[in-house]
């Protein structure tokens, strides 16, 4: 092959592999992620006749129903929390007192998920967030599962604490 046939030849792959990128990325969500909590659950469908509904049925199941839409409806921080509050060890329930933000948690498509989450722990990677970073991982792959996931923890100022696989 000559050197112009193999020039070319990178740049039409290369043009493939961007093209497919911005396919699969054309749907995402780039706000916060309270923003597209809130707009999921705005676009769940119902919304008056599912009250009439539950208001029908027996009080157990209402209840369900109310709790399903309120979880729905928290952020992705306050979802997270809240299970660790159920199921996490001490150890996991103080590491996790200090989320602030979780970003990339609810779409996920078992090729490459990476979710963040943000705490208000200082010092970058020399700080003292290092140790319960390890333990928010940790309990980020309790909470969710992926065949190919990175959960990824940074400080208040944005800097890495640490990462896992979840």
């Amino acid at each position: 092959m000559g050197m112009k046939t193999k020039i070319a030849l990178g740049a039409v792959v290369g043009i493939v592999v961007i093209g497919a990128v911005s396919a699969n990325a054309g749907d995402s969500d780039t706000g916060s992620a309270d923003k597209g909590a809130s707009a999921s659950a705005d676009r769940q469908p119902g919304g008056a006749k599912d009250a009439g509904a539950a208001a029908g049925a027996d009080a157990g199941e209402g209840k369900e129903k109310g709790k399903e839409k309120a979880e729905k409806k928290a952020s992705q921080a306050e979802q997270f929390k809240a299970f660790v509050e159920e199921n996490g060890t001490a150890q996991e329930k103080e590491a996790v007192s200090h989320v602030t933000k979780v970003q990339g948690a609810d779409e996920q498509n078992d090729i490459l998920d990476t979710a963040d989450v943000y705490t208000d722990f200082t010092g970058g990677i020399m700080g003292e967030g290092t140790g319960p970073a390890k333990l928010i991982a940790s309990a980020f792959a309790d909470w969710k599962q992926s065949e190919n996931g990175l959960v990824t923890v940074y400080d208040a100022d944005g800097e890495l604490l640490g990462n896992g696989q979840f």
